[in-house]
């Protein structure tokens, strides 16, 4: 996904002269040509990330377009406040690129993990917040962000993501439906798209057909689907990478507290703890129940048949709100 970032800022900034980039000392080798071929407008700002947002805003403010970049919780959880301040009490059109969301840098520990960058953005007033699934969904949605007027977050994935086939293209602020289905409605954001749509073809096997839905956009949320989608399927499983507060979850919860009636809504994702030591990103997903097996086994659970394997002590806990 960082590749097509590069690419299609790159074009981007080819037509558009107001198009900057500021790194946090990262992305080497990645945006080496956009630094080529625009070096007045590719600035390394070293480690200093608060300075990076400060100077983005400055920029935002004589006309720029600037786009921010570092790994997740140093692009939003370190320079909090003057993303909050500099950048969105002003509404300014600064887009703040967090790259390896969730746990994609989960090797190396705590200081790398950004399950709570979503839930951080979100809270700050005007911000547009996303997390497309696929290098595709990225290309699509990055010339949109240019018509915003205020700020916004998008978190990317590290490397290798797969692609994916959707009924449409993406559109900040809609639902993409990957999957046609019934009964139950896998809803999806980020990186675990391809991981629901893998799911879905292993529940087919089991006579099980779940409607798949990607909500790339967590900011402004797309309530006109959900009602629509209410009014179809029995059950909601909301699967994500991020904290269970702040995130897709509870955005879905939230609205759906407010309305006379909905289906059931249930989660699947990394519980709201500290989670420490240096276990690659496979296994957390398995060790906490949100991988492609755990998906399968809830929606097995939610008609009646049994799961397709052992699970441990703490997935069942997760999945006791099934």
């Amino acid at each position: 996904m960082r590749k097509a970032l590069a690419d299609t800022l790159t074009s981007l900034a080819e037509k558009d002269p107001s198009i900057v980039f500021l790194t946090g000392d990262l992305g080497f080798q990645m945006f080496d040509e956009f630094g080529k071929r625009f070096s007045g407008r590719y600035i390394n700002v070293g480690v200093a990330e608060a300075q990076m947002i400060c100077a983005a805003a400055g920029m935002a403010l004589e006309g720029f377009r600037p786009f921010v970049y570092s790994i997740a919780p140093f692009a939003t959880g370190r320079p909090f406040e003057h993303i909050k301040i500099s950048i969105a009490y002003h509404g300014l059109p600064v887009t703040i690129i967090g790259a390896g969301g969730g746990y994609a840098y989960a090797t190396n520990g705590p200081t790398h993990h950004g399950a709570d960058d979503i839930a951080l953005m979100s809270i700050i007033p005007g911000m547009t917040v996303m997390a497309p699934g696929s290098p595709a969904e990225l290309r699509e949605l990055l010339p949109q962000i240019m018509k915003l007027k205020g700020p916004a977050y998008i978190r990317i994935g590290k490397k290798g993501d797969p692609e994916y086939d959707a009924d449409g293209p993406a559109i900040i602020g809609k639902a993409r439906l990957l999957k046609s289905g019934e009964k139950i409605a896998i809803v999806s954001t980020g990186e675990m798209a391809p991981i629901a749509l893998d799911a879905a073809k292993k529940l087919a096997l089991a006579g099980i057909n779940p409607v798949v839905y990607q909500m790339h956009t967590i900011k402004p949320l797309d309530t006109v689907f959900l009602n629509e989608i209410s009014e179809k399927v029995d059950t909601i499983l909301i699967v994500e990478e991020a904290s269970p507060i702040g995130g897709l979850w509870s955005a879905v919860s939230s609205f759906m507290a407010s309305c006379s009636r909905h289906p059931k809504i249930i989660r699947t994702g990394p519980p709201d703890e500290m989670i420490l030591g240096n276990c690659s990103r496979e296994e957390l997903r398995q060790n906490y129940g949100f991988d492609t097996d755990a998906i399968v086994n809830i929606c097995k659970k939610l008609t009646g048949l049994s799961d397709i394997g052992t699970i441990s002590e703490k997935e069942k806990s997760l999945q006791g709100q099934v």
